[in-house]
């Protein structure tokens, strides 16, 4: 590889981490914009934290910090960069395969806790206004009521409940579109694996190509 094949790879790793550190900029202001907002609540009042605000914050901010070491990396010919960059995205890729195995072992398990944690949050429905933010804001985007339907509401549903009496409960319908969608859920899943494998190929090739460099250099 020469010196022209050595500035295309670091260029065309500086502008692959320089787009996905724009996509982490956009995921970050929208997490802001949502925890400023706090259009949907809290649903889960034994994982207070665990809100879109917050999750798109995370994400944002690792994206950013990832994208930040392979375009500095890259575009200095760091080494330290590169591998640190290279230690990260493995570091994330094994932690979403891990994700993925306990996902699918504790399946029933998460489902059971998920929907008792979703009927409790009914109960608060009156009594906390981010509980009643958060069911109001779901039940007008799904076009859905209660966990499995009106009947988990005691009393009328709310207001924000469609008014068709057969409507579906949240949980089922979230669950049925994740079922109907799962075919492109896994393709996307995939190609975000496969960029990320492709971004620690590069990140490696790149550090590798710098010591061949340096020792043709005599440096």
């Amino acid at each position: 590889m020469g010196m022209s094949s050595l500035k295309l790879l670091k260029y065309v790793l500086f502008f692959f981490n320089l787009l996905f550190w724009f996509c982490g900029c956009c995921i970050l202001g929208f997490g802001i914009y949502f925890l400023i907002h706090n259009d949907f609540g809290v649903l889960f009042h034994n994982l207070p934290s665990l809100t879109l605000g917050n999750v798109l914050i995370i994400i944002g901010s690792i994206i950013m910090v990832v994208a930040f070491l392979g375009c500095m990396g890259s575009i200095k010919e760091n080494k330290c960069l590169l591998m640190s960059f290279f230690v990260l995205l493995l570091i994330i890729l094994l932690a979403e395969v891990t994700l993925a195995i306990l996902l699918f072992v504790y399946e029933q398990k998460l489902n059971k806790s998920a929907a008792e944690g979703l009927t409790d949050s009914i109960q608060r429905y009156h009594s906390d206004n981010n509980t009643k933010v958060a069911w109001d804001s779901i039940q007008k985007h799904l076009q859905c009521c209660g966990v499995n339907g009106t009947s988990d509401w005691t009393g009328s549903p709310p207001a924000s409940c469609p008014s068709d009496p057969q409507v579906k409960g949240c949980y089922i319908k979230a669950k049925l579109w994740f079922h109907s969608n799962f075919l492109y859920i896994g393709i996307i899943t995939i190609c975000v694996c496969v960029i990320q494998v492709l971004g620690m190929s590069f990140a490696l090739t790149l550090n590798c190509q710098i010591d061949k460099t340096s020792q043709a250099l005599g440096l």
